[in-house]
């Protein structure tokens, strides 16, 4: 081995471990694909289904959120207005009439048995506001929605303050906690709409959406890798073929010994 074909020893093993390494995420990503497109496919399922009763408070603390996310329940009660609160809400692609700023209306329904489903009754625009009241009082009323999870802050998301009512979050435990509810379901539903699509607070605003960019990862992954090797391989070819070449002598020069010839 001559020595430049030595001095390839070392990048070449550093280009393996990285190839590997891109390789590797790459193969992670579509892992993380599947698992994304079975999700979407089971909450897309359950969000199409038929209602099925809300489960009881019995089973409230062993539900898992990545079960029932997005499961569409029937559930009755009676509300409770004194208790609501209004979630601040920018809402960009509304589905019913209204959009833009405003609130999202959540209610606390008392169910027969004592417990309490905080209720999101829909969204109203800003400049009326004062809609969020209405529905209410009548006696017993029944909601047809699907199940969410509490919403997570994020490090733009404004802290909350209850003294003067404003929430940037649906999260159910500081609203439970906020205003004295007790026997409060972890979870929350967003009420479907309703048959007068004039009406407000307006409902079925539930957004349905993940970012599945998990292809795309991989394939950046992969041609990294593949790019990786084609610098290497084209590196690798110079260095190889410059070593080949024949060493020229230049005869004016003498044979290494000042120019003196030999007799």
């Amino acid at each position: 081995m001559n020595t430049r074909a030595r001095g390839l020893i070392a990048p070449a093993a550093a280009t393996v471990l990285c190839v590997a390494l891109l390789v590797g995420l790459g193969v992670w990503q579509l892992h993380r694909l599947a698992w994304k497109e079975a999700l979407i496919a089971a909450v897309e399922a359950r969000a199409h289904a038929a209602p099925v009763d809300a489960p009881p408070e019995s089973e409230w603390s062993q539900l898992n959120a990545a079960d029932y996310e997005y499961r569409r329940v029937r559930l009755t009660g009676v509300f409770d207005g004194s208790r609501q609160v209004m979630v601040f809400r920018a809402l960009s692609e509304p589905r019913g009439r209204h959009g833009g700023l405003g609130y999202l209306v959540m209610t606390p329904l008392k169910l027969a048995d004592g417990g309490t489903v905080l209720i999101n009754r829909g969204f109203v625009p800003e400049e009326q506001k004062a809609a969020a009241g209405d529905g209410l009082g009548g006696g017993e009323t029944a909601v047809v929605g699907p199940m969410r999870a509490s919403e997570p802050r994020n490090l733009f998301t404004p802290s909350d303050n209850p003294a003067s009512g404003q929430w940037f979050t649906r999260d159910v435990a500081a609203i439970a906690r906020a205003e004295g509810l007790t026997r409060v379901a972890p979870f929350f539903i967003d009420a479907d709409a309703g048959p007068d699509p004039a009406a407000l607070p307006e409902g079925g605003e539930t957004i349905i959406a993940f970012p599945n960019n998990h292809l795309s990862y991989a394939l950046t992954w992969f041609g990294m890798a593949a790019a990786l090797v084609g610098v290497f391989g084209a590196y690798a070819a110079s260095q190889l073929r410059e070593g080949g070449k024949p060493v020229k002598v230049d005869l004016a020069a003498g044979d290494g010994d000042g120019g003196r010839h030999r007799d």
